[in-house]
Formats: C-alpha cells, structure tokens, sequence
C-alpha cells in the first residue's frame, strides 16, 4: 500500500481484495513449502509441521473471534458516528491482543521441550522456539485488522498478509538452504525454516502500525462518550468466544492427532522416534498438495453469505435455495477435478515434487487424500451457506462428529504395524466424506426449495470421471516413451551415457514432461465436456469474477 491514507473500498470490492490476497496467500505458501519439502529431509519437514499445528491453536486461541468481534464493533460504531466509542473498543481490544499474544509467545518459549514431548516429537523443539515470536506479533496485527475491517478498509489487511507469506518464502527458505549448507542439524534447520514466519508477522505488524497512524490522521474530532470499559470488554467477550469456540475444533484435532501419529507410530507400530518422524514427514508432504484445492474456496465462499442473506431479509427462500444449489454446483465444478487429478496422478506427482522422499507411500498417500479434498471443498462451502441461512451451530456439531471418527480411525490404523502410517490418509477421507455428507443431507432437509443433488453433482463427476481416465491413460503412454528415450541413453558402445545420478535427472525430466502433458489433455477434455454438456450456468458463471463475459463467451445461456 502507498504512503497514503487507506482508500476506502465498497463491501464486495472489499470482499474482492481479501479474496484475492487470501488465494495470492496460498499460492505464496504452497511455493514456500514444496521447495521447502526438497530442501528439508522428511523427518525435518515433520518436526516444521509440528510446531506449526501447535502455532496454530495457540494463534486461534489467542486471535481466532476477537477480529471478527472488533471488526463488528468498530463497524457499528462508526455507522453511528461514535468516533470516541471506536478509538476505546480499539484501544481495549489492542490491549487484550497484547496479553493474549505475550502469553502464547511465553508458553512455546517457556515450554519447548515440553510441548515437543506432548507431541511426541522431541525434535520439533527448535521449530517451536523460532515460531513463538510470531504469536506475540500476530496478535497486535490482528487488532489493527479488525480495526481497519470494521471501517471497511480492507487493502492494509490484504497487503500484510502478502507481506507475511512473502517473508515466509524468502527467508524461510534462504535460511533453510544456508543451514543444510552450513551442514547443521536437521531439527535446527527446520527452526530456520520457520523463522520466516516470525519475521514475517513481525513487519506486518509493522506495516499495519504504519496504516493506522497515516489513518489516524484523517480522522476528525468527536464528542460522543464511550460506553464503560465494563461493557465493552464484555460485549467483545460475548462475540468472540463462540466464534473462538468454532474456530478452534479443527486446530485441537490436528494438534491431537498429530501428537496420536507419532505416538501410535513408536509405541503399537514399534518404530522408534526418528522412524515416526520420517514417516510423519512423508505424510504431511503429501497433505501440502491435499490442501491446495481448499484454498481456491475462499472467493466463493465470500460470495455465499451476502449472496444468501440478501435474498433471506427479503424473505425470498426460493432464490436463497438457488443461490445455494449454484455454490454447491460451482464447487462441484472446480473441487471434483481438481480431487480426480490428485487421485490419478498421486505418485507421478510426488515425483515431480519431492522425488527425494518414498514416492510410493506418498503417491499412494495423495491419491487418498485427493479424494477427501473434494470433500473439504464441499464441506467449506456447506458450511457458509448453513452459517447464511442461520444454522450457525450445526456445522461446528458436524465438524466435531467427523474429528471424532479422524481420531479413532487414525488410533486403529497407525497402530497396526502393517499399516501404520498408510492409516493417515484414511482417517482423513473418512473424517471428511462424514462431515460434507452430514452438511449435505442438513442443507438437502432445510432447504427443500429447488435443491437438487442430481443437477448439483451429475455433470461435473462425469466429466472429472472422463477426465481422470485421460490423465492416467495420457501419464501412463507418455512416462513409457519418456523414460525410455530419457533414462536408458546409451553410447555406440553399449555402455550407460550417464552415470546413475545423470540417469535420475532426466527419469525425472522424462516424469515431468509426461505429468505435464497428461494435466494439459485432461483440463481440455474436462473444459470440453463441461461446455458441450452445459454442466455449468449464466447463474453458475455469475458468482465468479467477469463470470457473465465469460458466459457470453462460451454461449452459455
């Protein structure tokens, strides 16, 4: 953002921005962690990824309602031309961010080896003392953002969290390769790898710091009096902790179940502690891939909710039911491919990703969870249109009856030394194919209206269907030649060309070319199929970005 004051943005285009960064975001992450997984060794990348679910529950627990609730007051505040009531709740919302932060950064930097040795990794001690910063500046940055959302200035929030994810590539990553270089131990690098996540939040912080008081400045003088502090303080409680609540059910079951791998992996499976970390990092390699489809949601899920309670305060049902079919259908459109793609070229993918690591365990792995990234898809969505239509609750009843079954299912499998790790990707399809086929039958019964599951679903799995079979059979023909023209050169003598090192760098050329080619055929046979059988709508197409030009393009009615 410019030096100068924040320019005010309109609710969608507000919308508009945070979408954007937040796709910008992932796609930042997930060129930080794949190349990540190459540098770190897999027993490293488990120990980054152990800190990081700890991070992750402290950070919900320490920020996860009270943006939302700050953003609500302040917007309700300065409707009323309160500008008083919004510099208090500001300042006493800042306040409680600062002691929620200083106490999660304390409790990882005061207990490292202790929370390392409640996951069961002893290893990820230096990942979470280099990622306890990060919660100390995060808290004061999410204060600022929920200040700014609630003035409906949503650019300062869009731009530091591009300034975080860049942070996290750059040094993340540099520092990681200077410390493998550098011949340090792999616990220690991964510390290194993280660090760039404290950096990051530190000069977003920054940044943000830096909005308000160029903002500040244009700010006029105001007579109102500010409710009591009492008040304030109990209001933000009342709208925080519920969200907080919600929130946090998926990050206390990741933190469990990681903590359950690595146990059941040492203690039943009987591999010893470094064996579980090896194993945990193939697995959490293959769930970075398995989280990409989810996040390109985001749009469409910010769509949902102004789109359905628009038609809701003008008690028009019928058109909030096919606002809501249209979502399903469209994330059918974009979450069925996207989970076949994954399925069918699980291990040619990890291949081309990480060819250091078990490629078989972690193909076999990414197929599985291909799958279930249709259903996280589906689930973000069913949850946005229940949260709509006022079912606020059900989602979070759903959500903790699917970790339920995570949890036992995982305890079962790992446990069992024939399967063990290969019990991960299970739990997860299971867990999340029960809670979008809860969410489903919930909306099916509440919304009876014109939702129909045959138009929903029908078209988009047969083109993904017919579009999977493209892709294998493509890989399947393409790889064969390759590898052959690639991997077995020979002299005219009868000798190998190329040493075995050589021979593996073009093997991995030759999968890479055939990866590509195979993608490429499969997106036209499903863009084809999509068209020719009108499995998508002018409806459909208007919830994306310049979907009606689009529509007039492709001559759909």
């Amino acid at each position: 953002m410019s030096a100068s004051t924040p320019k005010k943005n309109s609710f969608f285009g507000g919308a508009a921005i945070l979408a954007a960064s937040v796709v910008l975001v992932k796609v930042i992450g997930a060129l930080y962690k794949i190349p990540l997984g190459r540098i770190l060794t897999d027993a490293a990348f488990a120990d980054f990824n152990t800190a990081y679910y700890i991070y992750s529950l402290l950070i919900i627990i320490s920020t996860g309602g009270l943006p939302v609730a700050l953003s609500k007051m302040v917007s309700e505040a300065h409707a009323q031309g309160r500008g008083n009531q919004v510099r208090k709740v500001f300042r006493l919302a800042m306040a409680a961010f600062c002691v929620l932060g200083a106490l999660s950064c304390a409790v990882m930097l005061r207990f490292p080896k202790e929370l390392a040795e409640l996951m069961n990794n002893s290893h990820s001690y230096w990942s979470i003392l280099a990622l306890a910063p990060a919660l100390f500046f995060i808290c004061p940055m999410s204060a600022l953002r929920g200040y700014f959302q609630g003035h409906s200035l949503m650019t300062p929030t869009a731009v530091s969290q591009v300034i975080e994810a860049l942070c996290k590539l750059v040094i993340g990553l540099a520092l990681a390769k200077m410390m493998v270089g550098a011949g340090m131990d792999e616990s220690q690098t991964a510390g290194g790898a993280i660090l760039g996540v404290s950096v990051g939040c530190a000069l977003g912080m920054v940044y943000m710091f830096f909005c308000y008081g160029r903002f500040r400045l244009s700010l006029p003088k105001f007579r109102d009096v500010p409710d009591d502090s009492r008040k304030i303080l109990s209001t933000l409680a009342k709208l925080a902790v519920p969200i907080t609540l919600g929130s946090s059910v998926m990050a206390v079951v990741n933190l469990l179940d990681t903590s359950i791998l690595f146990g059941r992996l040492q203690d039943a499976a009987g591999f010893n502690e470094a064996m579980a970390r090896t194993l945990k990092g193939v697995y959490d390699k293959a769930m970075t891939l398995y989280n990409l489809p989810a996040s390109f949601m985001v749009p469409l899920t910010a769509s949902v909710v102004p789109a359905v309670s628009a038609a809701r305060a003008v008690k028009n049902y019928r058109q909030a039911a096919q606002v809501s079919e249209t979502a399903l259908r469209t994330t059918a459109l974009l979450a069925i491919p996207a989970g076949v793609g994954l399925f069918a070229l699980g291990e040619p993918i990890i291949q081309l990703l990480y060819p250091g690591t078990d490629v078989a365990r972690a193909g076999w792995m990414l197929s599985m969870l291909g799958v279930a990234s249709i259903f996280v898809c589906l689930m973000l969505v069913c949850n946005s249109i229940m949260q709509a239509h006022r079912l606020v609750s059900i989602p979070v009843l759903t959500t903790v009856v699917g970790c339920i079954v995570k949890i036992v299912v995982n305890y079962i499998l790992v446990g069992n030394p024939d399967i063990n790790i290969d019990g991960a990707p299970i739990g997860t399809l299971l867990c999340f194919g029960l809670i979008a086929l809860l969410d489903l039958i919930i909306i099916k019964l509440a919304l009876p209206r014109s939702l129909s599951y045959v138009r929903v679903f029908a078209k988009p799995a047969a083109a993904s269907a017919a579009m999977g079979l493209t892709a294998w059979a493509v890989y399947g023909l393409a790889a064969k030649l390759l590898v052959k023209l690639t991997a077995f050169q020979e002299t005219t003598d009868g000798y190998p060309l190329l040493d075995e090192a050589g021979a593996a760098i073009l093997s991995w050329k030759g999968n890479a070319l055939a990866v590509v080619l195979a993608i490429g055929l499969a997106v036209v046979v499903y863009f084809a199929l999509v068209v020719l059988t009108r499995a998508i709508s002018r409806e459909d197409l208007s919830l994306m970005p310049k979907g009606d030009k689009l529509a007039r393009l492709l001559r759909i009615s």
